[in-house]
């Protein structure tokens, strides 16, 4: 193998825009094209409303403008301005900022001095505007470069900063903004900060009764046990329930960040749960029963926070001031006293918890047997599971590789298909999983199916999922299922088991549908690839008269060499999203359960037959 010379020359000094520009992952996480919550779009977005947050928290402004369209987003505060002399060095500048000075900003998130200069760094327009007391500095730059100052005198618009910016799409490719997942970040910031009112593209979001109403959007309140119970002290906010629904659930914040990955904190609020209620009740129940199907959102607010890396997903702190007590025990000691005087002053709620806790206990021994025969199965399969052709990196890695928030297990039907994916996946970062047929309809049975059925219990262990999500092996669990009648059936039986026994994984932004093309269209000089029949009338028109079109019936029809580029850069998720008016429970009993009169009539109602080119009449049921 050839060799180059290492020398002086070798060695290269970058300038922090060159460095965010060439390793973003460092800055933002991973870059993704906004398929998934936490891609790097949403982070660009989130940066520049923490700062407009941080203005809030010190009492300067109690409202914030929010206009994103497919391309490009404004934010508008009316907090005090960056002072104006600094407005430049704020935004481009790193390690810059007021947040290094406590006194200024307490208790902030915004910690390091990068965030906004790294949303600059990576846009391919970026402006700030900063209004102080009639005066105003203003400021463009073109992929972090400064283009454009001015200054302006005799402005009539209130105190704040607004920051224009379109994500550089030479590297976020492809991208396109969720609406429900920006709706998620809009929401979290007004349920931890009451008073604040984030006007987002029209619609006013505000909160007044903070983490009891991030619950309520986020339970089916038919499905709990018992009202939601909301704590409140002095840098701690705490609100729990438990649910009909299997797994465990947690909404974790430190000012005001979604730390998605949990941290210290949770790992406290858990440990001090299980030993509050094992002392208000007198039982050492067993901690897997205590908190089976609960849903809980705590939120805390310390100084200098440490956290993870600089996405902020996971708190590393220990203590909640540099020299202040533990979080262990400022989290232990709030809820022995606030959760436990709660209890004792409703009766209603401490029995129905007792009885949740009870039925988790005797399902937990109900299949205990099946339970320890099913895992010592899946542990000889593991030797060498045939369904399962693994990938080398996994999300629950140690080692910090920011690959594996690429890590992606398809789940597949049949050999034909999964051999295609198995031959063009990437072995670092992609996983497959193939069904053996059609899986069960698991729909109104209990988890001992889960072990009961091989097929669910190798799934189940693939994923790493038996005891909670926390070690999920991939990020992206991907149905890879053809687009015809039995493939969609699949779907709705993988979503079914999902949605059943683990529906944190689909809360979490986990599950996805792959999209594969429909259609390729082409001549001697072009190959295209449509997805739908809008992409191939266009497709058709481009390569002018009589292409070739073939109509693919199923995934084993694409070529592994064809697949690599429906499984790459420029691959096509569409995520399952529950909605907040999704109640599990309906959506299942009507897809999945008997057949109703009313589903037999919305079969017949979306029943239409349609005309095909090159294959005559298909019957295509929308059910």
């Amino acid at each position: 193998m050839a060799t180059h010379n290492y020398t002086e020359d070798s060695i290269r000094s970058l300038d922090p825009r060159e460095h965010i520009r060439l390793r973003p992952g460092m800055y933002i996480g991973k870059l993704g094209d906004g398929s998934s919550p936490d891609d790097g779009i949403y982070v660009l977005v989130k940066e520049v409303i923490d700062n407009s947050i941080d203005e809030h928290m010190m009492g300067f402004g109690n409202n914030i403008d929010v206009k994103i369209t497919e391309s490009g987003v404004e934010i508008r505060d009316y907090g005090r301005g960056i002072p104006l002399g600094k407005v430049v060095d704020c935004v481009s500048k790193i390690n810059t900022g007021a947040k290094y000075d406590s006194n200024v900003f307490q208790k902030s998130v915004g910690l390091n001095g990068v965030g906004t200069k790294a949303v600059n760094a990576l846009s391919s327009m970026f402006k700030v505007q900063s209004i102080r007391d009639g005066k105003s500095k203003v400021a463009e730059f073109f992929q972090g470069e400064l283009k454009e100052e001015k200054d302006l005198k005799n402005i009539k618009e209130k105190n704040g900063t607004k920051i224009i910016f379109e994500p550089d799409n030479t590297i976020f490719k492809n991208f396109k903004f969720i609406p429900e997942y920006l709706e998620d970040q809009i929401w979290n910031y007004v349920f931890l900060n009451s008073g604040l009112t984030i006007n987002y593209n029209g619609n006013k979001f505000l909160s007044k009764n903070g983490l009891k109403d991030l619950l309520d959007r986020k339970t089916d309140e038919d499905n709990l046990r018992y009202p939601i119970v909301h704590l409140k002290g002095e840098d701690i906010e705490i609100a729990m329930t438990h649910s009909n629904q299997y797994g465990e659930n947690y909404y974790t914040f430190v000012n005001g960040q979604y730390t998605t990955q949990g941290g210290t904190h949770l790992a406290a609020f858990k440990e001090a749960l299980v030993k509050t209620v094992r002392d208000f009740y007198g039982k050492n129940y067993d901690a897997a029963d205590i908190r089976a199907s609960i849903t809980a959102a705590i939120a805390i607010r310390v100084q200098e926070p440490v956290f993870e890396s600089q996405t902020k997903t996971k708190l590393g702190s220990t203590n909640i001031a540099p020299e202040g007590m533990t979080i262990r025990s400022f989290v232990s000691e709030f809820l022995r006293k606030v959760l436990d005087d709660y209890l004792h002053k409703n009766q209603d709620v401490a029995e129905a918890l007792q009885k949740r806790i009870q039925q988790s206990e005797r399902e937990r021994k109900d299949m205990a047997g099946i339970k320890k025969l099913a895992n010592e199965r899946a542990r000889k399969a593991n030797l060498h599971n045939k369904k399962l052709r693994d990938c080398r990196l996994h999300l629950n890695d140690k080692k910090g590789d920011e690959r594996r928030y690429q890590t992606t297990l398809f789940i597949t039907e049949g050999d034909s298909a999964s051999g295609s994916i198995t031959k063009a996946r990437n072995v670092e970062t992609q996983g497959v999983f193939s069904l053996r047929g059609k899986p069960l309809n698991c729909y109104s049975l209990t988890k001992k199916v889960v072990y009961e059925n091989e097929e669910f219990n190798l799934l189940q262990h693939a994923l790493n999922i038996e005891d909670g999500i926390e070690g999920l092996r991939y990020n992206k669990v991907v149905i890879a299922t053809d687009a015809d009648v039995d493939g969609m059936h699949i779907r709705l039986l993988l979503l079914t088991f999902f949605l059943q026994f683990f529906p944190e994984i689909v809360r979490a932004g986990h599950l996805y549908i792959l999209e594969t093309p429909l259609f390729r269209v082409r001549n001697k000089k072009q190959t295209l690839y449509c997805y739908n029949e809008e992409e191939k009338q266009k497709a058709m028109k481009k390569l002018g008269p009589k292409p070739e079109i073939t109509r693919f019936k199923g995934l084993g029809e694409i070529s592994p060499g064809e697949f690599e580029g429906f499984i790459g850069d420029d691959i096509r998720l569409e995520p399952i999203i529950l909605k907040k008016d999704t109640s599990i429970k309906s959506i299942l009993e009507y897809y999945m359960g008997k057949n109703t009169p009313a589903r037999q009539q919305f079969i017949i109602d979306n029943l239409r037959i349609e005309k095909d080119e090159l294959e005559g009449l298909v019957v295509n049921a929308n059910a």
